[in-house]
């Protein structure tokens, strides 16, 4: 069923988003997985344009496929291709966007130019990634979970290495669900403070426990999934090779950290993956990895979003 109260509205990040409404997106993806022709055209004669600021593979694929599934029309567009990369305001760019398609989709690099697109556009806009925050990646990884697991609430993720985007909204969809989420980063890499506060906030309500160590060891212990990400995002690469020199091979997910986690735990990784770097080659392409299934799901729950917010 889709979403009702999500008509019409921004997804910026989970937090905007109530335990209720995520369980409804991860429902309704179920479906639209069991099924892809489900709602097939019911978007016929809409538009979505879909800014990309950097680079994508899953993120692009997946909208642009979700879209023109449902029947609507699908528009990427470059950020060089816009008048954005020669000067234009984020709020102008949303004012015309928005008398042309029915939903805005972006990936940015600051989240702040995320949020003045909301403000300006008068059409919904969705977080596609941002230095801060990707939540349809979240949304993907949770349904994920729920398939290789079969509950959400109660489980114990570990995750390992930086506190980047993806980790500051892990810990927003997880703490809303009642997830345990432990963080292992070294000193200085640590998620946003203002999503461990958001985080911790909503572990009050929902039961779940929020750690940050430096302790890859201590976080994978009894771990139901064990998560990580590239340790040189987009736009570090003139930080590389001091961020690698403080990751490796402490923070490397490797098979030793499965001797500690429950004996039915699950490798995840948002993708693309260096192998020998965050994670060893024997995990990601192991028994223990769902990455491929992750990868899938972005789909599903994009439909979900897009779905849900224009009815």
């Amino acid at each position: 069923m889709i979403v009702e109260s999500l008509r019409g509205r921004d997804l910026l990040t989970l937090q905007d988003l109530t335990r209720d409404e995520i369980l409804g997106l991860l429902r309704l993806s179920a479906e639209l997985k069991k099924d892809r022709r489900m709602y097939s055209g019911r978007l016929s004669g809409r538009s979505v344009a879909m800014i990309f600021e950097k680079p994508s593979t899953r993120t692009r694929i997946s909208l642009d496929v979700a879209v023109a599934e449902l029947g609507a029309h699908p528009i990427y567009l470059r950020f060089d291709e816009l008048q954005l990369g020669r000067g234009e305001t984020v709020a102008d760019t949303a004012r015309v966007l928005s008398r042309y398609v029915d939903l805005i989709t972006a990936r940015v690099r600051r989240h702040s130019d995320l949020v003045e697109l909301a403000r300006w556009s008068d059409k919904p806009v969705v977080n596609a990634l941002s230095d801060l925050d990707h939540p349809l990646q979240t949304l993907a990884d949770l349904l994920t979970i729920w398939e290789k697991l079969g509950r959400l609430e109660g489980i114990k993720i570990a995750w390992i290495g930086d506190g980047n985007n993806v980790c500051n909204s892990t810990l927003i969809g997880a703490a809303k669900l009642g997830i345990h989420v432990s963080i292992a980063c070294p000193k200085g890499y640590e998620p946003d403070e203002s999503y461990l506060k958001m985080a911790r906030e909503n572990a009050l309500g929902s039961g779940s426990r929020i750690e940050v160590t430096e302790d890859p060891m201590k976080a994978a212990e009894n771990a139901d999934v064990i998560m990580t990400d590239t340790f040189v995002s987009m736009g570090m690469e003139s930080e590389r090779e001091e961020r690698l020199r403080i990751f490796i091979p402490r923070y490397q997910v490797s098979e030793r950290l499965f001797e500690v986690a429950k004996s039915n735990a699950i490798f995840m990784h948002p993708l693309p993956a260096k192998r020998g770097e965050e994670v060893s080659p024997e995990v990601i392409d192991g028994g223990r990895s769902v990455v491929w299934d992750q990868a899938e799901n972005r789909l599903h729950t994009a439909k979900a979003v897009i779905l849900s917010i224009l009815g």
